[in-house]
C-alpha cells in the first residue's frame, strides 16, 4: 500500500539535485554536455528509492516515467526540426541575408529595443516563442554580435520579446492552456493579462533603451563593414531569400501545426540553397563534378550535422557555423533526463507533498497569488516543463481561488505570468535548455537580461498585494473577508 512521504523525505531528492548542480557549475565549463543530465538521473534514482520505500512498485514508477517522457516528445521533435531548419537557413543564405540587411536598417543604440519589439510582433503573429527565437532570433543575435553588443544581453532582449507573444497570442498553446486549467475563456484571459503585461513590457523596453544608449560600441570586437563584406563575398544575399521566412510565418499564422510547419521551412531552406547558393553547396559537399549529388549531400549534412562556412572574417565564420539535429542531442538528453526525474517525483506524490503547506498557509489574496507563483517556479525547476508548471498548480489552486471569491482569470493570469515566463530561466527546463542551445548562449548568462520574464511574476504579485485589478465574484460570501485581507 502506498504511503505519503514526510515533507523532509519529499524534498530530499531536490536538495540532492541542487547540490549536484552546484558542483557541476563549479567543476565543469559546459554543464549541458552531460553533467546536469547525470545529476538529474541520480536525483531520480534517489526519488525512486523513496518511492519504493513508500510502497510504490517499479512497474508503476516506470509507467509514470514513460508517460512523462511521452509528454515531452512534441518538444523534442520540434527541437530536432529547429536544428535542421537552422542548418538549411544558414547554407541557403537566409540568416546571413537577415544579418546583412539588418545591420543597415537597425540603429546600434536602438537595437535592443528593436529586438524586443520585432521578436514580440513575430511571436504574437505565430503564437510560438520557439519558432520566433529559432528564426528571427538567430538573425537578431548575429546582428547584435556584429555591432558589438554582448550576446547575453541580445539573447535577453530576444527572449523578452518572444515570450511576450508566447504569453499574449491567442495562437499560443500556453495561452490556451492556462484559462482551460483555471476555468475561464481565452479572450477574457488575454484581456485580463494585459493589466500586468503592459507595465512589465513597458519597464522592459525602458531598460533596454537605457542599456542601448549607454552602451560603449567602441569595444566592438567585430567591424560592421567587415561583417557585411564577409557575408556578401560568401553568399548571394538576394532579397528573394526573405520568401523563406515569410512562407514559414504565413503557414504558422494559418495554423499549420508546428512540426509540419518547421519541416516545410527546413525543406524550403534547402531548395533555396540549391537555387541561390551553388558555391556553398559545392563547398559543403566537397563535390564539384556532380551538382545533383552535391545538393543532396550538402542539404542532408546541413539538416543533421556540422557545417562551418569559411569567410574572410574569422568572427563571421564562427557566427555562420551550425550543427543541425546533431547539435540538439545534448539538449534532447537533458530534456529526457529531466522528464525521468519529474516522472519519478510525481509517481511517488513527492511534488504534491511539497506544495501542500504552500496551499495551506496562503491566507490573503497577495499571499495566495505569491504562493501560486512560487509553486509554478517550483514545478518549472523540478518537473522541468512549463506545461506541468501550468497544469498542476492550476489543478491545485482552482478551488482555493473560488473559496476566496476570486474569479478564474486571476488564477489563469498568475499561471501565465509565472509558469510560462520563468520556464526559460531554468537551464534544465525544456524551454531554458532549448533556447540556450538554439541561441548558443548559456541560460545563466542570458537569464539576468530576460527582464520581461523576471518582471512578470513580480508584477502579478505586486498587483495582488496592492489589490489592483483583482476581480472577484460580487455575490461571493467570501468577498468581504477577502477585501479585508
Amino acid at each position: 500500500m502506498k504511503r505519503e512521504a514526510s515533507l523532509l523525505l519529499a524534498i530530499l531528492p531536490i536538495l540532492f539535485l541542487i547540490g549536484m548542480l552546484t558542483l557541476n557549475v563549479l567543476y565543469f565549463d559546459d554543464t549541458l554536455s552531460g553533467a546536469n543530465q547525470i545529476a538529474l538521473l541520480m536525483a531520480a534514482a534517489i526519488a525512486g528509492i523513496i518511492a519504493y520505500r513508500l510502497g510504490l512498485g517499479w512497474e508503476d514508477i516506470r509507467k509514470k516515467i514513460v508517460s512523462t517522457i511521452g509528454s515531452a516528445m512534441p518538444s523534442i521533435l520540434i527541437l530536432l526540426l529547429i536544428g535542421s531548419l537552422a542548418g538549411t537557413w544558414m547554407i541557403s543564405g537566409v540568416v546571413p541575408a537577415m544579418i546583412f540587411y539588418g545591420i543597415d536598417l537597425i540603429s546600434p543604440k536602438m537595437f535592443l529595443f528593436t529586438a524586443v519589439v520585432v521578436s514580440a510582433i513575430i511571436s504574437v503573429a505565430t503564437g510560438s516563442s520557439w519558432s520566433t527565437i529559432a528564426t528571427i532570433g538567430v538573425a537578431l543575435l548575429g546582428i547584435g554580435h556584429a555591432i558589438g553588443i554582448n550576446d547575453s544581453v541580445v539573447a535577453g532582449a530576444i527572449i523578452s520579446g518572444a515570450y511576450f507573444g508566447d504569453k499574449m497570442s491567442p495562437l499560443s498553446d500556453t495561452t490556451n492552456l492556462a484559462p482551460a486549467m483555471a476555468g475561464t475563456d481565452l479572450f477574457t484571459h488575454i484581456k485580463y493579462m494585459a493589466f500586468t503585461t503592459v507595465p512589465s513590457m513597458t519597464i522592459t523596453l525602458i531598460i533596454f533603451l537605457g542599456i542601448g544608449f549607454s552602451y560603449d560600441f567602441s569595444d566592438a570586437t567585430v567591424n560592421v563593414e567587415s561583417v557585411k563584406t564577409a557575408i556578401d563575398t560568401t553568399f548571394n544575399t538576394n532579397p528573394l531569400l526573405f520568401f523563406v521566412p515569410v512562407f514559414l510565418l504565413t503557414i504558422i499564422i494559418i495554423k499549420v501545426p508546428p512540426l509540419p510547419a518547421l519541416f516545410a521551412g527546413a525543406v524550403m531552406g534547402g531548395i533555396f540553397a540549391i537555387i541561390f547558393q551553388p558555391d556553398i553547396i559545392t563547398k559543403v559537399a566537397d563535390i564539384t563534378d556532380n551538382y545533383a549529388k552535391a545538393s543532396y549531400v550538402s542539404i542532408m549534412t546541413a539538416m543533421f550535422g556540422n557545417v562551418s562556412l569559411s569567410t574572410p572574417d574569422p568572427g563571421v565564420t564562427d557566427l555562420l557555423s551550425t550543427s543541425g539535429m546533431r547539435g540538439m542531442l545534448d539538449t534532447v538528453w537533458l530534456i529526457i533526463s529531466a522528464m525521468v526525474f519529474g516522472g519519478v517525483m510525481e509517481s511517488a506524490g513527492l511534488l504534491k507533498r511539497i506544495t501542500q503547506p504552500i496551499v495551506k498557509y496562503a491566507k490573503s489574496t497577495g499571499s495566495l497569488v505569491a504562493s501560486t507563483v512560487g509553486t509554478c517556479i517550483f514545478f518549472n525547476t523540478t518537473a522541468s516543463d512549463q506545461y506541468i508548471a501550468i497544469v498542476v498548480p492550476g489543478r491545485m489552486f482552482t478551488n482555493t481561488y473560488k473559496e476566496k471569491g476570486l474569479k478564474p482569470e486571476v488564477l489563469s493570469r498568475t499561471l501565465e505570468d509565472s509558469g510560462t515566463m520563468t520556464s526559460v530561466l531554468i537551464p534544465w527546463n525544456t524551454c531554458g535548455a532549448t533556447q540556450s542551445r538554439v541561441l548558443g548562449v548559456d541560460t545563466w548568462s542570458y537569464a539576468p537580461y530576460a527582464f520581461f520574464n523576471i518582471i512578470s511574476p513580480l508584477m502579478t504579485i505586486l498587483f495582488a498585494y496592492l489589490n489592483i485589478k483583482i476581480r472577484r465574484f460580487k455575490d461571493s460570501k467570501k468577498e468581504d473577508s477577502t477585501n479585508k485581507e
